[in-house]
């Protein structure tokens, strides 16, 4: 994501749809990790007697494949891969635009804290379209597991949300989906960016990085996004699966999770998050900077 492309409407363009094949490939990558990490986040404390439905991360894993076969482990994909194409491509197009606003010159070199800046922006940007796709996501992985199902699909959960209460209920968990995106998104971008920077070949030009390369920034952006969003993706996950009545807001559940789980209840999934981080990231990054690339060879002026 150089800044050789100026301001030009047709760069932006790039960035856009760039973005969303990176989506695709990041969905592609790391959905069954994400629907173990779900699982994992959502299951309440056992009660007297009772044990946990999942004991960890390989547990969890295997119990998914051996009751739903291996696409269990794809259980509301359809969600997110319908919204990864604008999701992303916001995100995306949101770092550019957050990286102008803060250019005097389009050759200009951002400081790593302009950069987690820029960062930040597109976690807003994108924030429309991940609320109501993740929490789509979220009930369909929960109802995983239940019987009878209350929804059919990705368009029928939609549909029930917003005849229940518009858009409201879509937007269920909107503060938390920002206080997790926003400030780790920017890390997302920072650590990639810093990443590329230190790999940079011996013509010190990012842009001749091999695919390599790229994939292990990309890996590591990943890894480091997660490092900072998980406490509040577990609040999310619980939050959008609960009954409407259960929690009153944001405090709720988390005075919920540390007084029934303490401060590891705020890690839960934390490995399953850690391993699709890295495959998923990287190949989210090689997928936007290889149609980058095209897109610059398909159209050399820009």
């Amino acid at each position: 994501m150089s800044p050789e492309n100026g301001g030009r409407p047709l760069a932006y363009v790039k960035h856009f749809v760039s973005g969303g094949m990176g989506g695709v490939c990041l969905t592609l990558a790391g959905q069954p990790m994400d629907t173990v990490k779900v699982n994992l986040q959502i299951q309440a404390r056992p009660m007297g007697g009772q044990v946990l439905q999942y004991n960890n991360t390989v547990d969890c894993f295997r119990k998914i494949v051996s009751q739903q076969g291996l696409r269990g482990l794809y259980k509301g994909m359809g969600a997110p891969l319908a919204g990864v194409t604008p999701i992303m491509a916001m995100t995306f197009l949101g770092f550019s635009l957050g990286k102008k606003l803060q250019q005097n010159h389009p050759h200009d070199v951002l400081r790593p804290h302009q950069v987690f800046s820029a960062g930040m922006l597109s976690g807003l940007c994108a924030a429309i379209i991940v609320v109501p796709a993740e929490r789509i996501k979220c009930l369909l992985q929960a109802q995983a597991n239940t019987s009878p199902k209350r929804f059919s699909g990705p368009i029928d959960c939609a549909r029930q949300l917003f005849r229940e209460q518009g858009l409201r209920s879509l937007y269920r968990g909107t503060v938390l989906t920002l206080l997790r995106d926003i400030p780790a998104t920017g890390m997302y971008f920072m650590s990639y960016e810093w990443m590329k920077e230190k790999m940079a070949p011996r013509t010190g030009r990012v842009s001749d990085l091999s695919a390599a390369r790229i994939l292990l920034a990309g890996g590591v952006a990943g890894v480091c996004n997660w490092a900072v969003a998980i406490p509040m993706d577990v609040l999310k996950s619980r939050f959008q699966t609960a009954p409407d009545s259960r929690y009153r807001g944001v405090l709720d559940v988390f005075r919920e999770v540390l007084r029934d789980e303490g401060p590891r209840g705020l890690y839960k999934g934390f490995t399953a998050a850690m391993i699709r981080a890295f495959p998923a990231n990287a190949a989210c990054f090689l997928g936007f900077e290889a149609s980058m690339k095209f897109l610059h060879w398909l159209i050399p002026d820009v």
